[in-house]
Protein backbone atom coordinates (compact mmCIF):
# COMPACT_ATOMS: atom_id res chain seq x y z
CA UNK A 1 0.00 0.00 0.00
CA UNK A 2 0.99 3.40 -0.92
CA UNK A 3 2.13 6.06 1.70
CA UNK A 4 -0.88 8.28 1.02
CA UNK A 5 -3.21 4.86 1.02
CA UNK A 6 -1.77 3.91 4.69
CA UNK A 7 -2.44 7.51 5.59
CA UNK A 8 -6.03 7.17 4.10
CA UNK A 9 -6.80 3.98 5.93
CA UNK A 10 -5.36 5.79 9.55
CA UNK A 11 -7.89 8.08 9.54
CA UNK A 12 -10.74 6.27 8.34
CA UNK A 13 -9.54 4.13 11.03
CA UNK A 14 -9.47 7.62 13.56
CA UNK A 15 -12.64 9.18 12.43
CA UNK A 16 -12.26 11.47 15.86
CA UNK A 17 -8.96 13.10 15.05
CA UNK A 18 -9.53 16.62 14.18
CA UNK A 19 -5.85 17.92 13.54
CA UNK A 20 -2.52 16.77 12.16
CA UNK A 21 0.67 17.94 14.36
CA UNK A 22 2.91 17.93 11.24
CA UNK A 23 6.78 19.13 12.44
CA UNK A 24 10.45 18.64 11.49
CA UNK A 25 13.39 18.26 13.87
CA UNK A 26 15.69 21.25 13.97
CA UNK A 27 20.06 21.34 14.78
CA UNK A 28 18.97 21.31 18.78
CA UNK A 29 16.64 18.24 17.97
CA UNK A 30 13.58 20.61 18.71
CA UNK A 31 9.79 19.25 16.95
CA UNK A 32 8.95 22.44 15.14
CA UNK A 33 6.42 22.52 12.86
CA UNK A 34 2.17 23.51 12.53
CA UNK A 35 -1.17 22.07 12.68
CA UNK A 36 -3.46 20.99 10.23
CA UNK A 37 -6.86 20.70 10.18
CA UNK A 38 -7.82 17.27 9.90
CA UNK A 39 -9.73 18.41 5.87
CA UNK A 40 -6.68 19.21 4.68
CA UNK A 41 -4.20 16.42 6.03
CA UNK A 42 -4.03 14.07 3.30
CA UNK A 43 -3.69 17.07 0.63
CA UNK A 44 -0.27 18.11 3.04
CA UNK A 45 0.68 14.07 3.58
CA UNK A 46 0.36 13.82 -0.75
CA UNK A 47 2.18 17.18 -1.67
CA UNK A 48 4.16 18.45 1.11
CA UNK A 49 3.73 20.85 4.00
CA UNK A 50 5.47 24.30 3.12
CA UNK A 51 8.34 25.07 5.70
CA UNK A 52 10.76 27.94 6.15
CA UNK A 53 14.22 26.19 5.39
CA UNK A 54 15.93 28.22 8.03
CA UNK A 55 13.52 26.49 10.68
CA UNK A 56 16.64 23.86 10.80
CA UNK A 57 19.15 26.92 11.62
CA UNK A 58 17.64 28.54 14.34
CA UNK A 59 19.28 28.57 17.92
CA UNK A 60 18.30 27.42 20.86
CA UNK A 61 15.72 30.08 21.99
CA UNK A 62 13.79 29.46 18.42
CA UNK A 63 15.60 32.46 16.89
CA UNK A 64 17.04 32.81 13.48
CA UNK A 65 20.82 32.63 13.07
CA UNK A 66 22.04 34.90 10.69
CA UNK A 67 25.18 33.95 9.77
CA UNK A 68 24.11 30.32 9.14
CA UNK A 69 22.66 31.80 5.91
CA UNK A 70 19.48 30.00 5.37
CA UNK A 71 17.45 33.03 6.79
CA UNK A 72 18.65 36.95 6.22
CA UNK A 73 20.04 37.81 2.74
CA UNK A 74 18.04 34.50 1.19
CA UNK A 75 14.59 36.09 1.42
CA UNK A 76 14.08 33.08 4.10
CA UNK A 77 12.25 30.51 0.90
CA UNK A 78 10.39 27.33 1.66
CA UNK A 79 11.14 24.14 1.10
CA UNK A 80 8.21 21.12 0.79
CA UNK A 81 8.13 18.87 3.57
CA UNK A 82 6.94 14.91 3.19
CA UNK A 83 6.17 12.24 6.13
CA UNK A 84 8.77 9.99 7.34
CA UNK A 85 7.47 6.57 6.37
CA UNK A 86 5.58 4.71 9.28
CA UNK A 87 5.57 8.04 11.64
CA UNK A 88 1.91 8.97 11.01
CA UNK A 89 0.09 7.84 14.53
CA UNK A 90 -1.83 9.12 17.14
CA UNK A 91 -0.83 11.25 20.04
CA UNK A 92 -2.11 9.94 23.15
CA UNK A 93 -1.60 12.93 25.64
CA UNK A 94 -3.30 16.06 24.94
CA UNK A 95 -6.88 16.20 25.04
CA UNK A 96 -7.95 17.23 21.57
CA UNK A 97 -7.94 13.79 19.51
CA UNK A 98 -4.50 14.68 17.51
CA UNK A 99 -2.59 12.93 15.21
CA UNK A 100 1.22 13.64 14.70
CA UNK A 101 3.79 12.86 11.58
CA UNK A 102 7.17 13.70 11.12
CA UNK A 103 8.24 15.13 8.42
CA UNK A 104 11.67 15.62 6.19
CA UNK A 105 12.09 18.40 3.65
CA UNK A 106 13.05 17.81 0.09
CA UNK A 107 14.95 19.66 -2.51
CA UNK A 108 13.35 20.97 -5.96
CA UNK A 109 14.83 17.52 -7.27
CA UNK A 110 13.59 15.67 -4.97
CA UNK A 111 17.16 15.13 -2.84
CA UNK A 112 17.28 15.80 0.99
CA UNK A 113 17.80 18.93 1.83
CA UNK A 114 21.39 19.39 3.38
CA UNK A 115 19.88 21.38 6.34
CA UNK A 116 17.90 18.78 7.48
CA UNK A 117 19.46 16.36 10.36
CA UNK A 118 17.46 13.52 9.19
CA UNK A 119 19.62 13.62 5.48
CA UNK A 120 22.68 14.35 7.80
CA UNK A 121 22.29 10.40 8.85
CA UNK A 122 21.11 9.09 5.67
CA UNK A 123 24.47 10.50 3.59
CA UNK A 124 26.41 8.81 6.10
CA UNK A 125 24.46 5.68 5.71
CA UNK A 126 25.10 5.51 2.47
CA UNK A 127 29.12 4.48 3.38
CA UNK A 128 27.88 1.67 4.58
CA UNK A 129 25.44 0.95 1.93
CA UNK A 130 28.24 1.20 -0.31
CA UNK A 131 30.37 -1.73 1.77
CA UNK A 132 27.74 -4.11 2.55
CA UNK A 133 27.36 -3.09 6.08
CA UNK A 134 24.08 -2.56 8.31
CA UNK A 135 24.29 -0.60 11.27
CA UNK A 136 21.76 -2.16 13.93
CA UNK A 137 21.25 0.59 16.57
CA UNK A 138 19.56 1.28 20.08
CA UNK A 139 19.81 4.22 22.20
CA UNK A 140 18.97 4.30 25.91
CA UNK A 141 17.71 7.86 27.44
CA UNK A 142 17.81 9.42 30.81
CA UNK A 143 15.76 11.97 31.90
CA UNK A 144 14.07 13.94 35.34
CA UNK A 145 10.45 13.82 36.27
CA UNK A 146 10.88 17.54 38.27
CA UNK A 147 8.05 19.53 39.67
CA UNK A 148 6.46 22.15 36.40
CA UNK A 149 8.95 24.38 35.62
CA UNK A 150 6.97 27.98 35.77
CA UNK A 151 10.30 29.82 34.80
CA UNK A 152 13.54 29.89 34.00
CA UNK A 153 14.66 31.08 36.62
CA UNK A 154 12.71 28.81 39.37
CA UNK A 155 15.06 25.65 40.46
CA UNK A 156 14.39 22.60 39.37
CA UNK A 157 12.70 20.36 41.73
CA UNK A 158 11.71 16.14 42.49
CA UNK A 159 8.25 15.60 42.04
CA UNK A 160 6.42 14.40 44.90
CA UNK A 161 5.74 10.82 45.00
CA UNK A 162 2.13 9.34 45.07
CA UNK A 163 1.53 9.78 48.51
CA UNK A 164 2.94 13.34 48.89
CA UNK A 165 6.23 12.59 50.25
CA UNK A 166 9.12 14.91 48.89
CA UNK A 167 11.56 13.15 46.87
CA UNK A 168 14.94 13.70 48.79
CA UNK A 169 18.05 13.29 47.00
CA UNK A 170 18.35 9.71 47.74
CA UNK A 171 20.07 7.72 44.83
CA UNK A 172 17.36 4.88 44.95
CA UNK A 173 18.91 3.45 42.13
CA UNK A 174 16.74 0.44 40.38
CA UNK A 175 14.26 1.27 43.38
CA UNK A 176 10.80 -0.60 41.96
CA UNK A 177 8.96 1.13 44.40
CA UNK A 178 9.71 4.73 42.88
CA UNK A 179 8.37 3.29 39.62
CA UNK A 180 5.53 2.69 41.34
CA UNK A 181 5.37 6.21 42.72
CA UNK A 182 4.73 7.19 39.02
CA UNK A 183 2.79 4.68 37.37
CA UNK A 184 0.08 6.67 35.59
CA UNK A 185 3.08 8.09 33.97
CA UNK A 186 5.09 4.97 32.38
CA UNK A 187 1.36 3.39 32.16
CA UNK A 188 0.98 6.48 29.57
CA UNK A 189 4.68 6.36 28.14
CA UNK A 190 4.63 2.96 27.20
CA UNK A 191 1.06 3.58 26.00
CA UNK A 192 2.04 6.08 23.87
CA UNK A 193 5.23 4.21 22.11
CA UNK A 194 2.89 1.05 21.41
CA UNK A 195 0.58 3.57 19.48
CA UNK A 196 3.34 5.04 17.85
CA UNK A 197 5.18 2.19 16.99
CA UNK A 198 7.86 2.83 18.80
CA UNK A 199 10.00 -0.10 20.20
CA UNK A 200 10.76 0.99 24.11
CA UNK A 201 11.91 -1.77 25.90
CA UNK A 202 13.22 -1.32 29.95
CA UNK A 203 11.86 1.11 32.00
CA UNK A 204 14.40 1.77 35.44
CA UNK A 205 15.05 4.18 38.03
CA UNK A 206 18.82 5.77 37.65
CA UNK A 207 20.98 7.54 40.16
CA UNK A 208 19.12 11.20 40.68
CA UNK A 209 16.09 12.64 42.52
CA UNK A 210 13.44 11.76 40.21
CA UNK A 211 15.73 10.30 37.58
CA UNK A 212 14.49 7.74 35.23
CA UNK A 213 15.99 6.05 31.79
CA UNK A 214 13.95 4.35 29.03
CA UNK A 215 15.95 1.51 26.86
CA UNK A 216 14.73 1.15 22.66
CA UNK A 217 15.29 -1.87 21.04
CA UNK A 218 17.90 -2.38 18.94
CA UNK A 219 16.96 -1.69 14.79
CA UNK A 220 18.81 -2.63 11.49
CA UNK A 221 18.26 0.70 10.38
CA UNK A 222 19.84 3.60 11.77
CA UNK A 223 17.50 6.84 10.66
CA UNK A 224 14.71 4.40 12.52
CA UNK A 225 16.63 4.17 15.30
CA UNK A 226 17.10 8.12 15.62
CA UNK A 227 13.29 8.38 14.78
CA UNK A 228 12.50 6.42 17.86
CA UNK A 229 14.80 8.89 20.40
CA UNK A 230 13.46 11.73 18.74
CA UNK A 231 9.80 10.77 19.49
CA UNK A 232 9.93 8.97 22.60
CA UNK A 233 11.88 12.15 24.04
CA UNK A 234 8.49 13.75 22.97
CA UNK A 235 6.10 11.03 24.47
CA UNK A 236 7.86 11.00 27.57
CA UNK A 237 7.65 15.26 27.64
CA UNK A 238 4.04 15.10 26.43
CA UNK A 239 2.77 12.60 28.91
CA UNK A 240 4.56 14.15 31.90
CA UNK A 241 3.05 17.31 31.16
CA UNK A 242 -0.31 15.43 31.25
CA UNK A 243 0.20 14.29 34.13
CA UNK A 244 0.97 17.25 36.21
CA UNK A 245 4.99 16.90 35.80
CA UNK A 246 7.60 18.14 33.44
CA UNK A 247 10.31 15.81 31.95
CA UNK A 248 13.69 16.75 30.87
CA UNK A 249 17.03 16.08 29.36
CA UNK A 250 18.97 18.81 30.28
CA UNK A 251 22.34 17.05 30.94
CA UNK A 252 22.44 18.28 34.32
CA UNK A 253 19.71 19.95 35.75
CA UNK A 254 21.60 19.39 39.13
CA UNK A 255 24.14 20.25 39.70
CA UNK A 256 25.36 17.67 42.17
CA UNK A 257 23.68 14.96 40.77
CA UNK A 258 23.95 12.40 38.11
CA UNK A 259 23.43 13.66 34.47
CA UNK A 260 21.46 12.63 31.75
CA UNK A 261 23.15 10.58 28.80
CA UNK A 262 22.11 8.73 25.57
CA UNK A 263 23.93 5.92 25.18
CA UNK A 264 24.25 4.49 21.92
CA UNK A 265 25.02 0.75 21.08
CA UNK A 266 25.52 -0.84 17.58
CA UNK A 267 26.66 -3.65 15.59
CA UNK A 268 27.23 -3.96 12.35
CA UNK A 269 25.69 -6.86 9.89
CA UNK A 270 27.23 -8.05 6.65
CA UNK A 271 25.14 -9.33 3.66
CA UNK A 272 24.49 -12.47 5.05
CA UNK A 273 23.05 -10.80 8.62
CA UNK A 274 26.31 -11.73 10.12
CA UNK A 275 27.63 -9.79 13.24
CA UNK A 276 30.63 -8.77 12.12
CA UNK A 277 32.02 -7.90 15.03
CA UNK A 278 31.82 -10.92 16.77
CA UNK A 279 34.20 -13.81 15.83
CA UNK A 280 34.72 -17.66 16.66
CA UNK A 281 36.99 -16.70 19.60
CA UNK A 282 35.80 -13.07 20.49
CA UNK A 283 35.68 -9.61 19.19
CA UNK A 284 36.79 -9.02 15.63
CA UNK A 285 39.50 -6.66 13.71
CA UNK A 286 36.37 -4.66 12.60
CA UNK A 287 35.18 -3.90 16.06
CA UNK A 288 38.81 -3.22 17.52
CA UNK A 289 38.94 -1.02 14.32
CA UNK A 290 35.48 0.73 14.60
CA UNK A 291 36.72 1.33 18.70
CA UNK A 292 39.97 3.00 17.40
CA UNK A 293 38.11 5.50 14.78
CA UNK A 294 35.82 6.44 17.53
CA UNK A 295 38.67 7.08 19.89
CA UNK A 296 40.49 9.44 16.93
CA UNK A 297 37.05 11.09 16.02
CA UNK A 298 35.93 11.63 19.05
CA UNK A 299 37.34 15.16 20.68
CA UNK A 300 36.65 16.58 17.46
CA UNK A 301 32.80 15.38 17.53
CA UNK A 302 31.83 16.86 21.22
CA UNK A 303 30.12 19.97 19.74
CA UNK A 304 27.75 17.48 18.70
CA UNK A 305 28.23 15.00 21.86
CA UNK A 306 27.98 17.73 24.05
CA UNK A 307 25.85 20.64 22.41
CA UNK A 308 25.20 23.00 25.11
CA UNK A 309 26.58 24.80 27.67
CA UNK A 310 25.22 22.63 30.83
CA UNK A 311 26.13 19.62 28.92
CA UNK A 312 29.96 20.08 29.94
CA UNK A 313 28.35 20.13 33.73
CA UNK A 314 27.35 16.33 33.18
CA UNK A 315 31.48 15.49 32.13
CA UNK A 316 32.73 14.57 35.40
CA UNK A 317 35.05 11.92 37.03
CA UNK A 318 33.49 9.28 38.65
CA UNK A 319 29.56 9.86 37.20
CA UNK A 320 29.99 7.35 33.76
CA UNK A 321 30.36 9.84 32.25
CA UNK A 322 33.40 10.38 30.02
CA UNK A 323 36.25 12.69 30.01
CA UNK A 324 38.95 10.92 28.30
CA UNK A 325 38.52 9.12 25.24
CA UNK A 326 39.21 5.38 26.28
CA UNK A 327 37.89 2.20 25.63
CA UNK A 328 37.50 -1.15 28.26
CA UNK A 329 35.67 -4.03 28.28
CA UNK A 330 32.14 -3.97 30.00
CA UNK A 331 33.88 -0.90 31.87
CA UNK A 332 30.87 2.15 32.11
CA UNK A 333 34.04 4.11 33.12
CA UNK A 334 35.00 4.06 28.81
CA UNK A 335 33.80 6.70 26.91
CA UNK A 336 33.18 3.15 24.32
CA UNK A 337 31.79 -0.01 26.25
CA UNK A 338 32.60 -3.39 24.06
CA UNK A 339 29.88 -5.71 25.08
CA UNK A 340 30.71 -9.25 24.63
CA UNK A 341 28.29 -10.88 26.68
CA UNK A 342 27.13 -12.84 23.80
CA UNK A 343 28.28 -13.69 20.50
CA UNK A 344 25.08 -12.59 18.76
CA UNK A 345 24.93 -9.25 21.38
CA UNK A 346 29.11 -8.36 20.27
CA UNK A 347 28.40 -5.07 20.37
CA UNK A 348 30.17 -1.42 20.96
CA UNK A 349 28.01 0.94 23.46
CA UNK A 350 29.50 4.49 22.62
CA UNK A 351 28.77 6.51 25.92
CA UNK A 352 29.47 9.95 25.66
CA UNK A 353 26.50 11.86 24.25
CA UNK A 354 24.29 13.54 26.11
CA UNK A 355 20.26 13.40 26.71
CA UNK A 356 20.46 17.03 25.56
CA UNK A 357 21.83 15.90 22.18
CA UNK A 358 20.17 15.84 18.33
CA UNK A 359 19.81 11.78 17.76
CA UNK A 360 20.46 12.07 14.01
CA UNK A 361 23.34 14.69 14.40
CA UNK A 362 24.99 11.61 17.23
CA UNK A 363 24.70 9.13 15.09
CA UNK A 364 25.97 10.46 12.32
CA UNK A 365 29.24 11.21 14.39
CA UNK A 366 29.51 8.12 15.83
CA UNK A 367 28.91 5.79 12.53
CA UNK A 368 30.85 7.56 10.78
CA UNK A 369 33.74 7.34 13.15
CA UNK A 370 32.91 3.54 13.39
CA UNK A 371 33.79 3.31 9.20
CA UNK A 372 36.40 5.73 9.08
CA UNK A 373 38.14 3.08 11.96
CA UNK A 374 37.35 0.22 9.34
CA UNK A 375 38.73 1.80 6.46
CA UNK A 376 41.61 3.30 8.06
CA UNK A 377 42.48 -0.26 10.23
CA UNK A 378 42.87 2.30 13.77
CA UNK A 379 44.19 0.65 16.40
CA UNK A 380 42.55 1.27 19.79
CA UNK A 381 45.31 0.51 21.92
CA UNK A 382 44.86 -0.84 25.49
CA UNK A 383 42.06 -1.11 26.75
CA UNK A 384 40.94 0.64 30.77
CA UNK A 385 40.41 -1.53 33.62
CA UNK A 386 38.64 0.53 36.65
CA UNK A 387 38.60 3.97 36.39
CA UNK A 388 42.47 4.42 35.11
CA UNK A 389 42.87 6.27 32.06
CA UNK A 390 46.72 5.74 30.87
CA UNK A 391 48.58 8.41 29.62
CA UNK A 392 48.14 8.21 26.32
CA UNK A 393 44.06 8.50 26.61
CA UNK A 394 43.51 12.08 25.29
CA UNK A 395 41.31 14.18 27.15
CA UNK A 396 38.06 15.14 25.80
CA UNK A 397 37.20 19.32 25.70
CA UNK A 398 35.01 19.91 28.47
CA UNK A 399 34.68 23.70 27.09
CA UNK A 400 31.55 24.02 25.34
CA UNK A 401 33.56 27.07 23.46
CA UNK A 402 36.41 25.44 22.76
CA UNK A 403 34.80 22.59 21.57
CA UNK A 404 32.55 24.40 18.99
CA UNK A 405 35.89 26.07 17.81
CA UNK A 406 37.48 22.41 17.37
CA UNK A 407 34.27 21.34 15.78
CA UNK A 408 34.29 23.98 13.08
CA UNK A 409 37.26 23.64 11.82
CA UNK A 410 37.74 19.97 11.78
CA UNK A 411 37.96 17.62 8.87
CA UNK A 412 36.09 14.61 10.39
CA UNK A 413 32.75 17.00 10.36
CA UNK A 414 34.08 18.30 7.59
CA UNK A 415 33.74 14.63 5.74
CA UNK A 416 31.03 13.42 7.63
CA UNK A 417 28.16 16.61 7.60
CA UNK A 418 29.33 18.01 4.71
CA UNK A 419 30.99 21.37 4.64
CA UNK A 420 27.22 23.66 4.27
CA UNK A 421 25.89 21.48 7.48
CA UNK A 422 29.60 22.06 9.30
CA UNK A 423 29.19 25.54 8.71
CA UNK A 424 25.45 26.01 9.72
CA UNK A 425 25.69 23.76 12.92
CA UNK A 426 29.14 26.14 13.89
CA UNK A 427 26.89 28.98 13.32
CA UNK A 428 24.45 28.25 15.62
CA UNK A 429 26.44 27.43 18.53
CA UNK A 430 28.42 30.33 17.85
CA UNK A 431 25.19 32.84 18.26
CA UNK A 432 23.98 30.74 21.59
CA UNK A 433 27.85 31.57 22.87
CA UNK A 434 27.58 34.91 21.92
CA UNK A 435 24.32 35.19 24.29
CA UNK A 436 25.55 33.73 27.09
CA UNK A 437 28.68 35.60 27.26
CA UNK A 438 26.02 38.44 27.42
CA UNK A 439 24.18 36.67 30.40
CA UNK A 440 25.80 37.94 34.48
CA UNK A 441 24.45 34.88 36.56
CA UNK A 442 23.15 34.22 39.90
CA UNK A 443 26.68 33.12 41.36
CA UNK A 444 28.54 35.73 39.64
CA UNK A 445 26.49 38.13 41.80
CA UNK A 446 26.48 36.33 45.04
CA UNK A 447 30.24 36.38 44.55
CA UNK A 448 31.33 39.68 43.55
CA UNK A 449 28.52 42.68 43.95
CA UNK A 450 29.54 43.28 47.63
CA UNK A 451 32.79 41.49 47.54
CA UNK A 452 34.95 43.37 45.08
Amino acid sequence: MSDIGSAQVFFESNPDVEVLEAFVIDVNGVPRGKWIPRERALDVLANGMAMPRSVYALDVWGRDVTAAGLAEGTGDPDGLCFPVPGTLSRVTWLNRPTAQVLLGMRDPDGSGFYGDPRQVLANVLKGFKRLGLTPVVATELEFYLIDPVRSALDPVRPPNSRDGRWHTGQTQVLSVSELQDFEDVFHGIASAARAQGIPADTTLRENGPGQYEINLNHVPDALKAADYAVLLKRIVKGVARANGLDATFMAKPYGSQAGNGMHVHFSLLDDSGTNVYAGADGPTEQLFHSVGGLLENMGESMAIFAPHANSYRRLRPSEHAPTYASWGFDNRSAAVRVITASKPATRIEHRVAGADTNPYLVLAMILSAALAGIREKRNPGGAITGDEHAVSHEPLPTNWDYAVQQFGKSTFAYATLGPKYRALYTACKQQEIQEFSLRVTDVEYDAYIRTV
